[in-house]
């Protein structure tokens, strides 16, 4: 799979399938068996860790919370790849961590201390710094995660604003088709479909690949998806798709 410059690709399947697996490639917690990952031409296993923290940012699913920080100080660590050995924050790190707590809206929450934070608050705490970490690529693993609906559509669309390339693994079709310019659909550990959302995501590919039946509502160039379970006596024993 390639991501365009600039673009939002979303990563979708069912539990299991490899999406998150794929996405520790990128920002190198596992190494590919077999394969590269590439970002303008540069294999990211050849970077030293400093390179790499300046190249890929990530926000995972959940984050540890048994840490004696405040929110400023947890979005402050984004910076550290910036910095020399024990250097000091400048008053440009303190500009970036304000802009990134302000557009995760969380610039209240600054001297709150993250373990008093609940789930869909410490999301945008970390998504705040990875935000500052201000990297070209940007890896999202389920970033709507803990988030009520209002919030998820928030951190999308600011998601959507930003300069650099997004890769999330995303659970939601719905999420991903609005604010996705391209999603690859994963199963089994292969890609079984790329492409525009709209395009991909037809009724026959979402029962193969999710299991479940879809109504497409709305046109087709913005379509929402309603589900629900397949009946089970005439459910389909058709196989994954293939690319």
């Amino acid at each position: 799979m390639t991501a365009e410059s600039g673009s939002v690709v979303g990563l979708v399947g069912p539990n299991g399938s490899g999406k998150s697996t794929l996405l520790r490639t990128l920002y190198r917690a596992v190494t590919p068996r077999r394969g590269t990952v590439h970002v303008d031409g540069q294999d990211v296993r050849a970077l030293t860790g400093r390179q790499a923290a300046r190249t890929v940012a990530v926000m995972l699913q959940d984050s540890p919370t048994d840490f004696d920080l405040s929110v400023e100080e947890t979005v402050m660590l984004g910076r550290a790849p910036h910095h020399a050995t024990f250097g000091r924050d400048t008053p440009e790190d303190l500009r970036i961590v304000d802009d990134a707590m302000a557009r995760t809206e969380i610039a209240e929450l600054a001297d709150r201390m993250i373990a008093t934070l609940s789930g869909g608050q410490r999301q945008r705490v970390m998504l705040a710094r990875a935000l500052a970490q201000q990297t070209p690529v940007l890896v999202l693993d389920e970033p709507s995660n803990h988030l009520d609906i209002a919030h998820q559509h928030e951190l999308m669309s600011a998601v959507r604003g930003l300069n650099g390339t997004v890769i999330a693994a995303l659970h939601d079709l719905n999420l991903a088709t609005q604010y996705c310019d391209s999603v690859v659909v994963l199963a089994e550990g292969r890609v079984v479909a790329l492409g525009p959302p709209a395009q991909v995501f037809t009724p026959d590919l979402i029962r193969i690949t999710f299991g479940v039946d879809a109504r497409i509502l709305g046109d087709a160039e913005e379509p929402v998806f309603a589900f629900r379970r397949l009946d089970p006596v005439g459910a389909s024993t058709d196989q994954v798709p293939h690319e």
